[in-house]
């Protein structure tokens, strides 16, 4: 990224760049947001921007609780026997897990690129029809092969949902009001991940019922779910934000409050102007967003910080009934954390959004998630359960809180709607990188302690912080050398 000449966002500032239809570097979406007169009160923005949430993020959210059941649900069903019933190892399983994030990447741009192409309604219900299909009928798979198959399968078909769903997000709010929205579409996976020990902890019961097992029932209820959301997803997301009517034809907002909708937005960032749409995502773009510098300690940050959380995901309730307590008891302890998460991670959304500051919130997450990783490394040779568990809980407590603030980061610094959409590719394709590196932080050789993976663990949240630090060290480098660039005449524009 060039230190003068080159535009980014700020609250107020109205000069951004992006491409033109040939793919050069052009400026004249900004007349878009000149011409728009402001003429609605801060009450009635309000009271639109709390209809919005009610009707945009409820239908982003429930499909991403879905798929946070089914990637997620396969820790549960391994308190339920599940590796002797297919007749894997765990070395067999990780080698499963792993697939499941390598098939998110290798598709996540491709699919962004064709959600460039036909909008989010129609892409994205086909992805939640796909992966719910995989993800019910895995209830039946037997051996290693239709396990590495289904876990290939189903990373597959959830490839561009997350990156797509967070770009839609960025065309409907104002850079100000993203970091709790990101929050609250994060929410969908926070919930998730907390109902999951609690509706495993009911369903896994049914072991036994139709001659099926509990983890069986586990995905085949899961898998539905995820069906009926994608339904819910098609008949009621509306097109966009300049059409937001859905399939359903139901008129959500008035002719007045349609204007406010999209002016509002243009005004606070002009690339996000109708001009400057386009259906397809140009090669030099796509070498424009790759080749941006800031985005890397992002993309490592994800990486370190996220692989982690895998071992959680993975082993969290099977480590919990190894210390004694009862098989399926385990799975709602594991929970306990995970709600907690639900609070932190919507206090800090608020932190972010109100001081219009995301580096120092995401440091401090990143802060406190490597001090109760360490302190489970510390407690892995000890033998007070009590204190290994609360460990635990803490540690998933602020396990991703760090993750939707550094995403909202990242799109509020982007440069153009393709800039922001293949960045929140990347974003989502590192964080899956972490799926692959995490899967494998666990072995058996290690068991039951798992001193060396724990002593990992604290390693790559240690180069987290570190890369967190980063981050925020090239933001005030690259503002200082903007603000010497405006005591020279140059044009005012600031990362935030």
């Amino acid at each position: 990224m060039g230190l003068t000449g080159e535009k980014f966002q700020e609250p107020g500032v109205k000069e951004s760049s992006s491409f033109d239809a040939e793919g050069n570097l052009s400026d004249s979406v900004s007349n878009d947001a000149s011409q728009i007169c402001v003429d609605w009160t801060e009450a009635e923005e309000k009271k639109l921007v709390r209809k919005i949430d009610l009707v945009l993020m409820p239908i982003l959210i429930l499909p991403f609780m879905a798929l946070q059941l089914d990637r997620g649900n396969i820790g549960n069903a391994q308190t339920d026997n599940f590796l002797e019933d297919v007749g894997i190892t765990q070395y067999q399983y990780n080698i499963g897990q792993q697939l499941l994030s390598a098939g998110i990447v290798i598709l996540e741009i491709p699919s962004n690129l064709i959600l460039y192409r036909v909008g989010p309604r129609a892409w994205i219900s086909l992805q939640i029809f796909a992966w719910g299909l995989v993800a019910t009928f895995q209830a039946f798979q037997k051996g290693v092969g239709a396990y590495m198959a289904t876990r290939l399968l189903l990373g597959l078909m959830e490839a561009g949902f997350i990156p797509a769903s967070l770009y839609a997000i960025t065309t409907w709010y104002k850079s100000s009001e993203m970091s709790v929205r990101f929050a609250l579409f994060f929410f969908g996976n926070y919930i998730a991940q907390a109902c999951s020990g609690l509706i495993a902890y009911g369903v896994l019961h049914m072991r036994g019922v139709a001659g099926l097992a509990g983890w069986q029932w586990l995905f085949i209820i899961e898998g539905v779910f995820t069906i009926c959301t994608g339904f819910l997803y098609l008949a009621f997301y509306p097109k966009d934000r300049d059409d937001p009517r859905p399939f359903t034809g139901i008129k959500y907002f008035t002719a007045r409050e349609q204007h406010i909708l999209s002016a509002r937005v243009i005004v606070d960032d002009p690339t996000k102007a109708p001009s400057s749409k386009r259906k397809t995502i140009s090669m030099q773009e796509l070498k424009w967003s790759l080749s941006d510098w800031t985005l890397y300690p992002h993309v490592l940050l994800t990486i370190c910080a996220l692989a982690p959380t895998s071992v959680f995901t993975s082993y969290g309730p099977k480590l919990i009934m190894s210390w004694g307590y009862e098989r399926l008891s385990s799975n709602a302890l594991f929970s306990i954390g995970l709600w907690i998460q639900v609070v932190t991670a919507m206090i800090w959304g608020f932190w972010a959004d109100k001081s219009k500051i995301r580096g120092i919130p995401v440091v401090a997450a990143l802060l406190l998630w490597w001090a109760f990783t360490l302190g489970c490394r510390l407690a892995a040779t000890s033998s007070d359960h009590t204190t290994r568990l609360a460990m635990i809980v803490l540690s998933l407590s602020w396990s991703i809180v760090w993750h939707p603030l550094n995403s909202s980061w990242l799109a509020i610094n982007s440069r153009s709607p393709a800039d922001r959409s293949i960045k929140m590719a990347c974003i989502v394709m590192a964080a899956n990188l972490a799926g692959i590196v995490g899967s494998q932080l666990f072995q058996t050789s290690d068991s039951p302690k798992y001193i060396t993976g724990w002593t990992v663990v604290v390693v790559l949240n240690s180069l987290a912080l570190s890369f967190g630090l980063l981050a925020n060290a090239q933001y005030r480098i690259l503002n200082w050398r903007a603000a010497k660039n405006v005591e020279k005449g140059g044009t005012k524009s600031y990362f935030l």
